[in-house]
């Protein structure tokens, strides 16, 4: 009897060892295992983290509706967790948050960077890089119930604006229109549009001193739309959301009015002498620093000419768009 219990107890033993040991062998498993799905974890954490922060982007308020429309697309459809920020001062006071340590991402411009701007930009040690994002029309406004106005040439607009124009009547235009003060408005010395129009249609010819300048351009379209003699410019894409309260001049260049569109404004189509490319300045620096900030430049180049026409704007060639594709790509 006594045997038996012993023998007993031996089997007891034995079976207990080896419980132990298939324990002890998955317990020598679990931390690799743990190990693999935490480094999993932590891989696709990393992956997320690094998309997770804030763009800012500030400068033209011509190119703001396309830039906060990737941007819109940008935050619903690729990256949720970044924040893109998109504001507009205007091309010149936005290069001057640009232009400054740990300043903004992007600087969006209705006009070329100028070469006092990237001194500042050497002398700081910031790489900028140009982007050209579409292609814009400087388009005449005036209001709807103006049934006079309606086409004009360059000279005859410029006229108007100019202060040796010797215009101040429409009837100064043309003896058929009104005897009435023509109140002449556009963007002030903040945006990018005023010193394209100022140096590249002036020709840097001092401005009329009853022109009214504004910092916003939902102001002109306001102001155009509430007097009859009122006349303003400004990108096309302003006009194009307010056709409702305004009406565009009709601009004859030699071969009878072309009316701005997208199927004229292009550097070599009808209204080529009133089309401007615009663009946005990305702080390299940053770039290569936040991979946030490169991921959002590289999904807004592949993507600006899909939104380019629904904000107004005609899109830059293909072949363009890739080459700033590319230089991003080069970045990583």
């Amino acid at each position: 009897m006594k045997l038996n219990k012993f023998l007993l107890f031996l089997m007891l033993a034995a079976l207990m060892a080896i419980v132990a040991a298939c324990g002890a062998d998955s317990n020598e498993e679990t931390p690799d295992n743990a190990d693999s799905s935490s480094s999993s974890d932590t891989e696709a954490n990393g992956e997320a983290a690094a998309l997770e922060g804030s763009v800012v982007i500030d400068g033209s308020g011509t190119v703001y509706p396309l830039m906060a429309k990737i941007a819109e697309e940008y935050m619903l459809n690729e990256q949720e967790n970044v924040s893109v920020e998109v504001s507009r001062a205007g091309t010149s006071a936005g290069f001057k948050k640009f232009l400054v340590e740990n300043g903004t991402d992007f600087n969006d411009a209705s006009r070329n960077i100028k070469d006092e701007e990237q001194a500042e930009a050497d002398k700081l040690g910031i790489e900028v890089k140009e982007l050209k994002v579409a292609l814009d029309g400087l388009t005449f406004v005036i209001n709807k119930d103006n049934d006079w106005a309606t086409e004009m040439t360059p000279e005859q607009l410029i006229s108007i604006f100019k202060a040796d124009g010797g215009v101040q009547k429409w009837s100064d235009i043309n003896p058929d229109w009104p005897a009435e003060d023509i109140k002449p408005m556009g963007p002030n010395e903040n945006h990018g549009t005023y010193e394209f129009f100022y140096e590249s249609i002036l020709d840097e010819q001092d401005l009329v001193s009853t022109v009214n300048l504004q910092q916003d351009y939902s102001t002109l379209v306001n102001l155009v739309s509430e007097d009859k003699n009122g006349i303003a410019f400004f990108g096309f894409g302003y006009y194009v959301n307010n056709q409702d309260k305004l009406a565009a001049v009709n601009v004859d260049f030699g071969n009878g009015a072309v009316e701005p569109s997208l199927d004229t404004i292009a550097e070599d189509g009808d209204y080529a002498d009133f089309t401007r490319p615009v663009f946005t300045y990305l702080n390299v620096n940053h770039a290569k620093d936040k991979p946030q900030v490169l991921d959002f430049a590289i999904y807004a180049m592949n993507n600006v000419n899909t939104f380019a026409g629904e904000t107004g704007f005609a899109p830059i060639p293909d072949a363009e768009a890739k080459e700033n594709v590319d230089f991003l790509n080069s970045l990583k």
